[in-house]
């Protein structure tokens, strides 16, 4: 088996890679649920290398990301559902359906009226997968359309953005924080209780609440994690570097120790800043 440029040999090598007795078992024994994490884990990726500029990992990455498209056709031919031609027909289908205005009758329409037509298809679509899907149908919310799928702090925003448009929202960023602070000692008090419910609900309602100041600041709350989780890996990775340099690892010290280790991690990151 040799590398290729065709998309056909990465279809072959994920059917070798999920061939019974001479596959590799580690493949044969995910499922399409054991697979889903590393699919998102994977976009990130992808996203990662934009933020980065990177384009070299970003091919590596777009290479990764293509391969769990592979590994859940393949799954699911195997199943007898669909296979990889299928899923390149639904969404070739999809978006010659979607721009009518560049491959079928209703070209040169204003920008204005081809969003309107996307917005209509749309609908359409989502109506048609909830007849498909046995679902009951809902009353229209301006909240259609806010995809389930979106990590939770994006979605949050999304659906504060949607609500906004009618008026539903803070005219004040500090009525925003003090919600903000209101939701932290709810949450404190659900900690206190005990009650693992409440904790996941007083909770919740913190993240949304700081998603909400995050958009009312105009930041982007998962640029916004994504910083913070560098600074502490960052941070963290000194303390190990601080503590090697003894001989020693943070299981070897305490926390006294490794918070006054952090601290100087933190006040060199600030000189060196200045």
């Amino acid at each position: 088996m040799t590398p290729a440029r065709d998309i056909a040999r990465l279809i072959e090598i994920m059917a070798a890679l999920r061939t019974p007795v001479t596959g590799c078992p580690w493949d044969l024994e995910q499922d399409f649920a054991s697979i889903a994490p590393y699919t998102i884990e994977e976009a990130y990726e992808v996203a990662d290398a934009i933020r980065r500029g990177d384009l070299d990992d970003l091919r590596d990455e777009l290479g990764d990301l293509l391969l769990q498209v592979a590994f859940h056709a393949r799954m699911a031919e195997e199943q007898g559902a669909f296979a990889f031609p299928d899923v390149v027909e639904a969404i070739t289908t999809k978006l010659i359906r979607r721009h009518p205005h560049v491959f079928g009758a209703a070209r040169d329409l204003p920008a204005a009226e081809v969003k309107a037509l996307w917005g209509e298809i749309k609908a359409e679509e989502k109506a048609e997968r909830a007849v498909r899907r046995g679902e009951t149908a809902r009353a229209p919310s301006l909240l259609d359309g806010v995809t389930p799928a979106l990590p939770g702090l994006s979605r949050a925003v999304k659906l504060q953005e949607k609500a906004a448009t009618v008026g539903f929202d803070w005219d004040d960023v500090g009525l925003v924080v003090g919600k903000v602070r209101e939701e932290a000692d709810e949450a404190a008090e659900a900690v206190a209780s005990g009650d693992r419910d409440a904790m996941e609900d007083e909770i919740g309602d913190l993240l949304c609440a700081v998603a909400n100041l995050a958009r009312h600041a105009g930041v982007d709350p998962e640029a916004a994690i994504r910083r913070s989780n560098a600074k502490f890996e960052r941070r963290f990775r000194a303390i190990e570097a601080a503590l090697e340099a003894q001989g020693r690892t943070p299981a070897d010290s305490d926390l006294d120790e490794m918070d006054a280790l952090w601290n100087a991690a933190k006040a060199a990151e600030r000189k060196a800043a200045e």
